[in-house]
């Protein structure tokens, strides 16, 4: 793995890492019910244990970025990375939030470009 890659998958795990964080420990704050678009603060509530499992798969998908860079295993970062592009196109079409194509599918098809460099 060269360095922009390395640098570019390591992105990508803190981004997940943040999602995380923002799903399992901050769901039900102004912050990420505004960041998530979503209903209402009762919604938050009513979704928080959904929000952190799903927020759980995310810190996988970090951690597991962070041991293909450890490995230096390149097959493993293209093949999380492929997830992560996929897991952004339908949460994006999903929930017809342009945005979440933009912070989520963008740079990791950025960094799977680089790792074929």
């Amino acid at each position: 793995m060269t360095l922009i890659t390395t640098i570019l998958i390591a992105f990508i795990a803190v981004l997940h890492f943040y999602f995380l964080v923002l799903e399992m420990f901050m769901w039900t704050t102004p912050k990420t019910i505004k960041a998530f678009g979503l209903k209402s603060k009762q919604f938050a509530e009513d979704t928080k244990v959904l929000a952190a499992n799903q927020g759980l798969y995310n810190g996988i998908l970090a951690g597991t970025l962070i041991f293909s860079i450890i490995n230096q295993d390149i097959k493993l970062a293209i093949f999380l990375l492929l997830c992560v592009t996929i897991a952004g196109i339908y949460g994006s079409y999903s929930t017809k939030q342009i945005k979440l194509f933009y912070v989520q599918s963008v740079p990791a098809i950025v960094a799977l470009i680089f790792c074929f460099f």
